[in-house]
């Protein structure tokens, strides 16, 4: 079992790093994202965002007008998916990257992030549950401990 990773130990400013960790996302039964090549943003209060290559993802997105700013990270860019097998059903929003991202994270250039859903999102074989919230895009394992900003009463945080 690893070592337990309490989220207010995480640095402010966040730290970027590697991680060989497996990282999947499934969606209906399909797979459409997998990597062991990934980054990992570690940020107080938050569980880890992970950060895949883009040749890990294997179905086309299509990008969207939608924006937000991060202060650590610049402006972001978000992503639509058709559903694999539905093309009819599109999800919009859900998926970002940074096209410019700050010089501190310029390592995670065009690298994506999704949140995890509708789809299942899995880090070493064990499916994640989201980041409490629907701003942030955190992926919680059973590694992760301590309260974790997102949910009410915790935007001051």
């Amino acid at each position: 079992m690893p070592p337990k990773l309490n989220v207010h130990n995480f640095p402010r400013p966040p730290l970027l790093e590697k991680t060989p960790r497996h990282l999947q996302v499934k969606w209906n039964n399909q797979l459409i994202a997998e990597t062991k090549d990934a980054y990992w943003a570690l940020e107080t209060t938050h569980p880890p965002t992970y950060y895949l290559p883009p040749d890990s993802i294997l179905f086309p997105l299509t990008r969207s007008s939608h924006k937000s700013f991060c202060e650590w990270k610049g402006a972001a860019t978000y992503w639509n998916i058709s559903s694999p097998g539905n093309e009819s059903e599109v999800v919009k929003n859900r998926i970002w990257s940074y096209e410019k991202p700050t010089k501190d994270f310029e390592s995670i250039k065009d690298y994506l992030s999704f949140y995890a859903g509708p789809w299942d999102c899995y880090v070493d074989g064990e499916k994640v549950d989201p980041q409490p919230g629907d701003f942030y895009g955190g992926w919680v394992t059973s590694d992760i401990e301590g309260p974790i900003k997102g949910g009410p009463g915790t935007w001051g945080w």
